[in-house]
């Protein structure tokens, strides 16, 4: 795909992406892929099941519905609209761990999957890499370099990703694990060297060089989200029935989503994290005129326009969630700071510098004290 996008970066102002050429809303900017990605294992433990390499959604819609209905007999209309295909599935022949197609193993081998293959250790819990997954589950959006035939040019890759100064990544590496878990960031240190020690990747064994990898990718790692239930409805959506069909198939959906958040709540997805070169680069707007997705149900990152975007104008998306963004400057400017490290000046922040410091929760605490006089 061509891209529309220049890449600048700024000593004083980090990174940005400007458009080479005007923009329409809608339009897709670029896809890319992850450097590296991994499920999390918390969402393994919880049985969301997904392909160990590219994160694609390893069960039918029908036994996603299922397992997050609580309804073993559910069959689902329009199964054919379901594009996920058990046949197509392989295991690493050693470990086991799943993958969606024979190109997805093959990938995963190539790239970093013979340094966490355990084999016949995979249910030792006194295996080093089991007690690194056991204290940090993001512990394989690393071992990647670890695995890679060519270790010097990741990690000139990887230093693009943050440029932060040595208490920055203190402080980071700290918020991440809590206050109260300050002796856990040695323990990591200390497990990640036993599993993974290399010679060539000496700089990201020492102390510093670990709380600089810890920051790396506490602060750009990008949420990723893959659902085969999704798919389906978003196919069953597209369909062209009769007003009656439609209306029952409508139904039903809605039927569906009620029994499983009565069931399992909001967490649909099978969900992880990947570090994405182009996407990190992007500055943060509380009016951001892109957007990140991923269509594909994979880990294929899809960056497009929310508005029309002129020539030579930066491309921003959001570190906020659509809720964060409707509150108030300074509620916006404490998660940005305390999770980020800046305090944001987009255009929607310096029209409301006149608003007092106090956050949504404060107001709204303000209002409830009204109300209840």
């Amino acid at each position: 795909t061509s891209l529309t996008w220049s890449f600048c970066l700024f000593m004083l102002q980090g990174k940005g992406l400007f458009a080479k050429r005007s923009i329409k809303k809608g339009e897709t900017i670029f896809i890319e892929r992850p450097l590296v990605s991994a499920q999390f294992l918390w969402n393994t433990l919880y049985k969301y099941k997904a392909c160990e390499y590219c994160l694609r959604a390893l069960e039918t819609a029908e036994g996603n519905a299922r397992r997050l209905s609580g309804i073993p007999g559910l069959s689902l209309p329009h199964p054919e609209l379901c594009r996920v295909r058990p046949e197509q599935h392989q295991a690493c022949p050693q470990c086991q761990v799943m993958y969606c197609s024979s190109e997805c193993r093959q990938a995963a081998a190539d790239q970093y999957h013979q340094a966490l293959c355990l084999g016949p250790s995979e249910e030792d819990p006194d295996h080093p890499i089991n007690k690194l997954k056991d204290a940090w589950s993001k512990s394989q959006n690393i071992i990647y370099v670890f695995q890679a035939k060519d270790k010097a040019h990741l990690q000139k890759l990887f230093t693009h990703f943050c440029s932060r100064t040595a208490n920055e990544e203190e402080e980071i590496a700290h918020k991440l694990l809590g206050e109260q878990f300050r002796g856990q960031l040695a323990l990591l240190h200390s497990l990640f060297t036993e599993a993974l020690y290399d010679d060539r990747l000496g700089r990201w064994f020492v102390p510093e060089g670990f709380r600089s990898l810890f920051a790396l990718v506490g602060t750009n790692g990008q949420g990723i989200g893959t659902s085969s239930l999704s798919q389906w409805v978003h196919a069953c959506d597209a369909l062209e029935l009769p007003a009656q069909q439609r209306e029952h198939l409508d139904s039903f959906i809605d039927q569906l989503y009620k029994d499983i958040e009565k069931e399992t709540g909001d967490f649909l997805n099978c969900e992880g994290s990947g570090l994405f070169l182009l996407q990190s680069s992007c500055n943060h707007s509380c009016i951001p005129n892109a957007e990140v997705s991923f269509p594909d149900n994979n880990f294929l990152l899809h960056l497009s326009a929310l508005c029309d975007i002129n020539q030579g104008e930066e491309i921003c998306i959001s570190y906020l969630d659509c809720c964060q963004r409707d509150r108030s400057r300074h509620s916006r400017h404490k998660i940005l700071r305390e999770n980020y490290l800046f305090v944001c000046s987009c255009p929607k922040c310096v029209s409301q510098m006149d608003e007092l410091d106090v956050t949504s929760e404060e107001e709204e605490e303000e209002e409830d004290e009204m109300t209840d006089v």
